[in-house]
């Protein structure tokens, strides 16, 4: 890897840190912003940064629009991953069976390192989509909150699965106190 040409929004790989996006360019450092670290200065020379997708370093000073469309650019790029979410113990390496009424009738074993990571998978979905109703430009406030509401039905209907999590932070929350249903 050439450190001195990667531009601001470069995805990189870093053995003690994990995966990053420079978000801004010093003399003889980056400063990259870790998912799992936050950001971090780190010396351009660094033998534990891989880079994973290039972009060319500018000439030009970035101005705020700029900088909107590089942060965006990296939103975009970084939308796909999800949060670490471990698994309880008591259940890792073990499977869910899904009987069937009719005896006659094949049971369905799955792993349920599988199926929790579906569930996984739905969170965050679930997140994603609240936060594209709340920043969406077109819907009233009086909308937002109504959609919000049936997403939080959702945590609600998904706290069932909150056995599954090793820590409580992780847990599905739905509606506390009365309904108005």
């Amino acid at each position: 890897m050439e450190p001195t040409k990667l531009g601001i929004g470069t995805r990189l790989q870093h053995t003690q840190f994990g995966p990053g996006v420079i978000v801004g360019i010093r003399y003889a450092s980056y400063l990259i912003s870790f998912i799992h670290h936050g950001i971090k200065e780190v010396d351009k020379t660094d033998p534990k940064l891989e880079e994973i997708i290039h972009e060319e370093i500018t000439e030009e000073i970035e101005t705020h629009s700029e900088a909107e469309r590089s942060l965006l650019k990296i939103l975009r790029l970084w939308g796909g991953m999800t949060e670490i979410v471990p698994l309880g113990d008591r259940w890792t390496g073990g499977t869910l069976l899904l009987q069937p009424a009719d005896k006659s009738l094949k049971p369905k074993e799955i792993p349920v390192d599988d199926f929790f990571h579906k569930i996984v998978m739905l969170r965050d979905r679930l997140r994603v989509l609240e936060q594209n109703i709340n920043s969406h430009k077109k819907l009233s406030d009086e909308d937002k909150v109504n959609l919000q509401q049936y997403i939080t039905r959702c945590y609600g209907s998904l706290t069932t699965f909150n056995v599954l999590f090793k820590n409580k932070e992780h847990w599905f929350v739905g509606e506390k106190g009365g309904k108005e249903d």
